[in-house]
């Protein structure tokens, strides 16, 4: 039987769901439910405990245990990302390739989004793809700029003339941000890859396969990158609607960061080492491949949102279903971590990223619109993929809170709660599951170590036990660099304030 109801001047049955995701009322509900959960968490404490406070503690109990195995999964997976990255490393792709005759029909573009990033920082890393180890076609290189910035254009040429013997081709693309369009990565890649499907036509390429991957302006890929990337592509039979992603590991610039930066660093690196290995979950971040088909199929980025990445992956979804997928591949891609040159501008700037990147927030009203219009993707698939997606936003801004101050909240507000045995034990309890759980930090600081030494990155005896002292002040970090950034993200989504994307300095 089909839910619904009838248009005043047609026969046109139209599905419930369908009415709901086109209501504005829904879209706007959709898309500030976990931005209205986050506070309602946050502030659960306050409100609940005069009345209810033994609700609030269990609540709290719940959750630090529910941290504590989140924090040993991560630990678990970390280390198994580290140990299958070491076995890879001993496989020579670009031999194994040799033996794949369909390898010498594969393109590779590698589109670099740039908008008044430094001269050196885009020779580095062009400098960097050219060494390559990919035995067959070189790969073309796609400078995707702004058309406003002035420097844009004697960029271009200086770059051209001094790596255009590097690369099968390198091609310029000059996007002109136009209405509705939010500036940022969607936008401009969206042009540049269309530039990529006119310059395939014209060379009589087939779009399935044309490999584009996106990179950053400072991304240092491993000389095996697209070896690996093209014998995991040419193996994998659903590959048309598959994403390929390696972690990106923020230690280019590692000791010239202030300390709290270096932290953030070792955290955000860690925490894509562990996700790499999570297969059902993965979904790419920042930097990835995929093919030209799949995305002339989506026509390319929706132009409108400033986080891209999970974005893409949910576009594909919704047409694809369950073929979707993103695979990992174990190597490892270096890039630089937020650094201004000073320590408060460094810090501003590092929050603006963290903001940005919880935009992504945005994709959950997406995800759940798409969801009421399609019927065809089993419910369940996609409920898990947006309570995935749901929790993720979801922690992000309310784990510091409920880990530091929540259990000291019932107690305060409620002086008969605080007689009582759950109150007496609630906080202690609560300070001994956070201590427990910051043990694991230990193996962080170890994999930190291992993995910077692995990119060249040295260690010196003196600066190992700062190493593990700095760790003291990560509730701060986590508060100022992470949760409040959230929030703030968070809040102008319920107030329905747009955000701006802002372009994060790296000297």
């Amino acid at each position: 039987m089909v839910v619904g109801y009838k248009l005043q001047d047609s026969s046109i049955i139209v599905p419930m769901s369908e009415r709901i995701a086109q209501s504005r009322f829904f879209n706007r509900l959709f898309h500030i439910i976990v931005p209205v959960l986050a506070w309602l968490t946050i502030t659960l404490p306050v409100w609940l405990s005069p009345f209810h406070p033994a609700i609030v503690a269990y609540f709290i109990l719940s959750f630090n245990i529910y941290f504590f195995y989140k924090s040993a999964v991560t630990m678990y997976y970390a280390v198994l990302s580290y140990k299958t990255i070491n076995i890879h490393q001993k496989i020579s792709y670009s031999s194994k390739l040799k033996k794949l005759s369909k390898a010498k029909d594969i393109y590779h573009f590698i589109v670099i989004p740039n908008y008044k990033e430094p001269l050196h920082k885009l020779d580095e890393s062009m400098a960097q793809l050219a060494k390559m180890d990919y035995p067959f076609r070189r790969p073309s290189v796609v400078l995707a700029f702004e058309s406003r910035e002035e420097e844009a254009l004697p960029k271009a040429k200086a770059l051209i003339a001094k790596h255009k013997r590097s690369f099968n081709s390198i091609i310029q693309t000059y996007h002109t941000l136009m209405p509705g369009e939010a500036a940022g990565k969607a936008s401009n890649q969206s042009y540049a890859c269309q530039r990529i499907e006119e310059y395939c036509i014209q060379e009589n390429i087939p779009f399935k396969d044309a490999l584009i991957t996106i990179a950053d302006a400072d991304s240092m890929f491993p000389k095996n990158y697209f070896s690996y990337l093209t014998y995991e592509f040419i193996k994998d039979k659903g590959n048309l609607y598959h994403f390929y992603w390696a972690p990106v590991l923020l230690y280019n610039n590692f000791w010239q960061l202030p300390f709290f930066m270096r932290m953030q660093a070792t955290l955000s690196s860690i925490f894509r080492l562990a996700f790499l290995s999570q297969r059902k979950k993965l979904i790419q971040i920042s930097t990835y491949s995929t093919n030209l088909w799949l995305l002339k199929q989506l026509n390319y980025w929706d132009t409108d949102i400033i986080p891209e990445d999970w974005h893409i992956y949910f576009q594909a979804f919704f047409k694809f279903g369950e073929r979707v997928k993103t695979l990992p591949l174990f190597t490892i891609i270096n890039a630089d971590a937020v650094y201004s040159g000073g320590v408060f501008k460094t810090l501003v700037n590092r929050y603006e990223q963290e903001k940005r990147w919880a935009w992504g927030v945005s994709d959950i009203g997406y995800a759940l619109v798409n969801s009421f219009k399609d019927t065809s993707i089993p419910f369940m698939t996609k409920t898990r993929k947006i309570m995935y997606l749901a929790e993720t936003h979801l922690l992000w801004p309310t784990s510091f809170f409920i880990l530091t101050v929540s259990a000291l909240i019932p107690p305060l507000i409620n002086p008969v709660f605080k007689r009582t045995v759950l109150g007496f034990l609630l906080p202690q309890f609560s300070s001994f599951v956070l201590t427990l759980s910051t043990s694991f930090l230990l193996v962080y600081t170890y994999l930190d170590v291992k993995l910077r030494k692995k990119l060249k990155q040295k260690t010196s005896a003196y600066s190992l036990p700062f190493l593990i002292i700095q760790w003291y002040l990560l509730p701060i970090v986590s508060f100022v660099l992470s949760s409040l950034p959230a929030l703030d993200a968070h809040t102008r989504m319920i107030f329905g304030k747009k955000l701006d994307y802002k372009v994060t300095e790296k000297v």
